[in-house]
């Protein structure tokens, strides 16, 4: 006699996960994602640096310490996805609904690791605006306008090089992550001014991850009230446990406690760790904004 099992289309659903994952995404573009089954990541900095002495020929001289402090992180947060699918809607989906599954299962992942980002916001360097100029270290709130949306853009800048970042910049490049509002105002500017820049956003419109000004702007609609994030990209640490990523589990029966429920259960599950590094948190920016 024929068996017909029920069944999941599991390495189609992997498949789907991973591509909704691999999608450019404000934290993919922004952070050093790394993805490894390393539990502990370490990244020691010189915490005390020698200094340059002066000297006289034919005397002695005295030979300068240094320190090494390791910085260091634990990739141990833990989400989880779990669906139950009753047997019976099983053997009723079709393929392409399965995989709406999975890609819902993916979405909703994008979005916890870019709130997840956003959320970490102090453990930046503050910036706030004091006597009308964007200052580093500074709470006091900016008001987002077409006054002022280009000197918050030239003022991180010049953050950065305050604190010997500009090379780092250069080759990283720079970014601003808006709100919705914010770039509209954005948008407002540079449509206002230059001349072949505003054509361009006249004619063709502006989308996100636009460069302007040297700076690549993005939007979200994850910010903690009243902060947005800035800074060189490429320095915001994202450790990944590789073996969980994209990946799922299906479980037959799975119980709920009360009994075994009759159908499956698609579990998805990432392990993660965001990390501001010692020497890198001057050059990453919770903007306080009203």
């Amino acid at each position: 006699m024929a068996i017909n099992n029920t069944h999941v289309y599991a390495e189609a659903w992997t498949v789907k996960l991973q591509e909704r994952l691999d999608h450019p995404t404000n934290w993919e573009e922004i952070c050093n994602v790394e993805i490894t089954n390393d539990r502990v990541i370490h990244n020691p900095y010189m915490s005390t640096v020698p200094s340059i002495q002066s000297h006289t020929r034919g005397t002695a001289f005295t030979y300068q310490t240094h320190v090494n402090t390791d910085d260091s992180t634990t990739i141990n947060t833990s989400r989880i996805l779990p669906m139950f699918i009753d047997r019976g809607d099983l053997a009723q989906q079709t393929f392409v609904k399965q995989m709406d599954l999975a890609d819902l299962q993916g979405q909703l992942f994008q979005e916890l690791f870019e709130s997840q980002m956003l959320a970490d916001h102090a453990s930046w360097t503050d910036v706030g605006i004091t006597g009308g100029v964007i200052t580093s270290g500074d709470t006091t709130q900016i008001t987002v306008s077409a006054t002022n949306v280009d000197d918050i853009i030239r003022g991180i800048k010049r953050i950065i090089r305050v604190a010997n970042g500009s090379k780092l910049m250069s080759r990283n490049g720079v970014f601003i992550v808006w709100r919705p509002e914010d770039f509209e105002v954005l948008e407002a500017f540079v449509q206002a001014n230059g001349f072949s820049t505003a054509d361009m956003a006249l004619k063709d419109g502006t989308v996100e991850g636009m460069n302007y000004m040297g700076v690549e702007h993005y939007v979200s609609n994850e910010h903690t009230a009243n902060h947005l994030f800035a800074g060189v990209k490429n320095t915001l640490h994202l450790g990944i446990v590789r073996d969980l990523h994209g990946q799922i589990v299906v479980n037959q029966s799975p119980t709920d406690g009360n009994g075994n429920l009759s159908g499956i259960g698609v579990e998805m599950r990432e392990d993660y760790k965001y990390k501001t590094w010692v020497n890198f948190k001057p050059l990453l920016y919770d903007l306080n904004v009203t």
